[in-house]
């Protein structure tokens, strides 16, 4: 489809949605307080499944959303995930006791996962190969701006109105949304060949579950207990199970031989890495600034605003080299790292300026990377798998922000301080981040890998150039 079939209406209002359905996942941090104190009264469990109820819903569900929507319209998709978005958002904000809250947390993260995918879906099949890198950074950038504004807009309602302030908003916003997308996204052709698979998807959405709750859930109930052993034990044989069924269903949900591609493991990877690195700074950053620095919750959603400078800026310059993957995302992915090690040296005394330049490179790391990382995982699959496609993408970023909560939490819990115990979490945190690197640098080698990662002409022709009967997987190698 020509690439002026994309308006700038159309862009704005996608990303718009996105915005919001990312911004969810950091705005309760900073409510924490507030709701332990509140009526509700909710017992430390019940506090991380109101945290963690949105992400897991969020994640475990986004594969099949983005083939839901690929089968039956991604336009309908994307506004029905705006209501189930708002009906969870509203029960939240009427909760009348924390399980009532958790149901309503759990709610909105479907509708993300509806709401997600969806919109990258639809801005692939407006947009043309010439313009797709510009539009993945518009798409990423929103995704990197909803961290920051739920940070914010956690931060400013933590301080001066109720929490149920927050949910409330969000049911109005909601519907403004959906008014736009009703008047400015046209809907796209559905594809008759994407397959939900329900036996497929109840074994995927559920090893995925399993492993969710227990990487979230690892640093509070200890990682050789029995429930977290159990869970990951249990996501690895639902997973294994889904694989051995995909493999022999004529129409499964995905082939998963698609991750024989280098490119796509890759891409996987190095998405995974960057949101690994970016949520663990976000998780400390309110604690250092609230705990330390002694900053309100207000300032403390300000001050992490520098992160959105390089996501802005960078991306533009970055859809330049997009026929050059490899080194844009090694790029920026190492600045990923080293900004984490420059920010694990800071401590009381260190000058909010200090703290900011840092933030600033990993602002510019993660503007540089996650375009083009994106569109790896995109189109990795055919085009009429836009969704599912996304939908992989963005499992591998919550994957990789969940992991990286848990890995700094694990560290965090050892040492008697957030003073003593920043340093070496920022670190151990940096120091995969730069290790993860050298993996997706490998496995973005050569030029077909670059050709393809830009969107040209071999992402175009992988829908009908597979003779009969030979799967996606094979026509991608």
């Amino acid at each position: 489809m020509p690439s002026h079939a994309l308006k700038r209406a159309t862009l704005l209002t996608l990303c718009a949605c996105v915005l919001v359905a990312q911004s969810m996942v950091a705005a309760i941090n900073l409510l924490i307080p507030e709701l332990i104190a509140s009526s509700l009264h909710p017992s430390h469990t019940e506090m991380l499944w109101t945290v963690d109820a949105y992400v897991i819903a969020f994640a475990g569900l986004l594969v099949p959303a983005g083939a839901l929507g690929d089968r039956y319209g991604r336009k309908g998709a994307l506004l029905a995930g705006l209501a189930l978005f708002a009906t969870g958002a509203a029960t939240s904000a009427l909760a009348s006791g924390p399980a009532v809250l958790i149901a309503g947390r759990g709610l909105s993260g479907a509708g993300a996962a509806l709401i997600t995918p969806a919109t990258l879906s639809i801005l692939m099949h407006l947009t043309g190969p010439e313009s797709r890198a510009r539009t993945m950074a518009a798409w990423t950038l929103a995704l990197g701006l909803g961290g920051a504004a739920g940070n914010l807009g956690g931060g400013l309602v933590g301080q001066y109105l109720s929490w149920r302030a927050l949910f409330a908003a969000m049911v109005p916003l909601a519907a403004l949304l959906a008014l736009a997308v009703a008047v400015t996204t046209p809907r796209t052709e559905r594809s008759t060949r994407s397959n939900l698979d329900p036996l497929g998807t109840l074994l995927l959405t559920s090893g995925l579950v399993a492993v969710l709750f227990g990487i979230i859930e690892g640093p509070a109930y200890g990682w050789t207990s029995p429930r977290i052993l159990g869970s990951f034990t249990a996501g690895a044989l639902l997973t294994a199970l889904f694989t051995a069924h995909a493999l022999r269903s004529p129409k499964p949900l995905f082939d998963p031989r698609v991750f024989a591609s280098a490119r796509l493991r890759s891409a996987t990877l190095g998405t995974a890495t960057g949101f690994f690195g970016l949520f663990s700074l976000f998780y400390v950053n309110s604690q250092y600034l609230q705990g330390v620095k002694g900053y309100g919750a207000a300032l403390t959603g300000v001050a992490i605003m520098p992160l959105t400078v390089g996501m802005a800026l960078v991306p533009r310059f970055a859809a330049r080299w997009a026929n050059h993957p490899r080194p844009v995302i090694g790029t920026g992915l190492g600045l990923i790292g080293a900004g984490l090690l420059g920010t694990s040296t800071i401590d009381a005394s260190t000058p909010y300026w200090a703290y900011a330049c840092w933030l600033l490179v990993i602002s510019a790391g993660t503007g540089l990377s996650m375009p083009a990382l994106t569109l790896g995982v995109v189109n990795s699959l055919p085009p009429h798998q836009a969704g599912l496609g996304s939908g992989l993408g963005t499992t591998a970023r919550e994957t990789g922000a969940a992991l990286g909560v848990a890995v700094t939490g694990t560290v965090l819990s050892a040492h008697t301080d957030l003073t003593s115990g920043m340093g070496p979490a920022l670190r151990t945190v940096a120091l995969t981040v730069l290790a993860s690197t050298a993996l997706v640098i490998a496995g973005y080698g050569g030029r077909k890998s670059a050709r393809r990662a830009a969107g040209t002409a071999d992402v175009e022709r992988a829908e009908g150039a597979a003779p009969s009967g030979t799967r996606p997987a094979d026509a991608l190698r």
